[in-house]
């Protein structure tokens, strides 16, 4: 046991001076969410729905995109802890030129097809007509976020998780500034409602872009010679393509289900779907440090990958989810004891607060299980696993949360608590598997991940 808290000790400060910027970084989005969903909240229950909604899809777009940041980030720390600098920028060259086009597609989406996907999403006429705007300003947010979280899977892949935490601050610092002022014209700005609180999430975006995009061609060049012309090789592009794949499908396959659990949620009126809102974007607060600490589980594990030391990988790996499980337990206790106060800093309706709080009440200790799901899959995406999370998020997503949300939601006629109660059966099941997975993998044969030449 000496033994062991010795060697946490030793860790512990290596991982939080990963993880504490990326927290900041995280939690600055769930906490401008939550700052832009207060200074909108007072529009009413429809525009609170709308913002609900429009956060789903958006996700959902950021999803089929996310693959190439996260293959970027995996695939430049196993190739910085090897010391092969000159394959990590040519990798993440190659996510960036493919990443664009797929972001210009869900620009393109953004452009086009904003009401018809509200429609899709069994939103009434009112909330098409107040949300197709707002929605389409997102969109292109994504796309703008999509080439910037490329970068910053090459900024963390290295170590340096304090410019995504920057660019995040200046992202989110935007939104606010401008969701203020754009949405009910204060300081001499236009008045848009709706409209201009969806601007202000895409100016936040394109000037993160902006930035991020600085940081890699001018002060990252010094050190690893960024700013260079890259021709696109086809065992590398094969590589990226199949590895941003799964990983993409993967998000995809959680964000998906999500969508469909929200369309659950949304037949059960609009009440309902402003307490969901209300319940996900404070249960953020522990979502976005469990997203930082698995963030934080690739960036090692896939360093030690890269420097052939895979048990301490696998040692470190523990670590991170140790020391994660200890943030969402505090963070946790905090939110049981104060839902219902916490709810109604959102909403004055007692019918959404009401319910909200029993939503808060309910996750608030469960979200240990989102947490452990996101260490394991972050530490499986160091050592380049990717494979099986994608099939465990595929089957139990498809197999086991939507087919029990429906039962639950419906059949039981339980309604927000039993669609509650099935997405968190579902994290504590993924969540498991995961890290049986990791603990069972042969780390002696596990080796930097390489592009194939037949």
């Amino acid at each position: 046991m000496k033994s062991w808290l010795q060697q946490f000790t030793q860790h512990w400060k290596v991982i939080l001076g990963l993880a504490l910027p990326s927290i900041i970084s995280f939690a600055s989005g769930t906490v401008t969410g939550t700052i832009n969903l207060l200074m909108v909240g007072p529009m009413g229950a429809l525009v609170i729905a709308v913002v609900g909604v429009s956060n789903i899809v958006a996700y959902n777009a950021w999803a089929l995109c996310s693959g190439f940041g996260h293959s970027v980030n995996y695939l430049v720390a196993q190739n910085y802890g090897a010391g092969q600098m000159d394959q990590a920028v040519r990798r993440t060259y190659t996510a960036l030129y493919v990443g664009s086009a797929v972001a210009l597609l869900a620009a393109i989406v953004g452009l086009l097809l904003p009401g018809s996907i509200l429609r899709l999403m069994g939103g009434s006429p009112e909330l098409v007509g107040a949300g197709a705007d707002y929605l389409r300003f997102r969109l292109f947010a994504v796309a703008c976020f999509t080439v910037s979280f490329v970068l910053h899977g090459f900024f963390r892949g290295v170590g340096d998780t304090r410019t995504p935490m920057v660019m995040s601050l200046v992202a989110n610092g935007s939104m606010i500034f401008f969701t203020y002022t754009l949405t009910y014209g204060h300081w001499g700005f236009p008045e848009l409602g709706l409209r201009g609180a969806g601007l202000a999430v895409l100016i936040g975006e394109a000037l993160s872009l902006i930035g991020s995009a600085y940081v890699f061609l001018v002060p990252m060049h010094r050190r690893f010679v960024t700013r260079r012309r890259i021709r696109l090789e086809r065992a590398e592009s094969k590589l990226l393509l199949v590895e941003s794949g799964k990983l993409g499908m993967q998000e995809m396959a959680m964000s998906l289900a999500m969508f469909v659990f929200t369309m659950f949620v949304t037949r059960l009126g609009t009440e309902a779907l402003a307490a969901n809102e209300i319940a996900l974007n404070v249960m953020g607060l522990g979502f976005m440090p469990a997203f930082a600490f698995g963030a934080t589980a690739t960036i090692l594990v896939g360093q030690e990958i890269g420097r052939g030391q895979p048990r301490l990988a696998r040692r470190l790996g523990t670590d991170v989810a140790v020391l994660g499980s200890l943030f969402l337990l505090v963070l946790g206790t905090v939110e049981f004891f104060f839902a219902v106060p916490i709810a109604r800093l959102y909403a004055s309706d007692p019918a959404v607060y009401e319910l909200a709080g029993r939503l808060l009440m309910i996750s608030a200790y469960l979200q240990l299980f989102d947490g452990v799901l996101n260490y394991y899959a972050g530490a499986l995406r160091g050592l380049g696993d990717t494979t099986f999370l994608l099939r465990a998020s595929l089957v139990l997503n498809w197999l086991v949360f939507i087919p029990l949300a429906y039962v639950l939601t419906f059949t039981l006629e339980l309604g927000s608590t039993g669609a509650w109660l099935s997405l968190y059966i579902f994290l504590t099941l993924i969540a498991l598997a995961l890290c049986i997975r990791f603990y069972r993998t042969d780390w002696d044969t596990v080796t930097v991940k390489q592009p194939s030449h037949e």
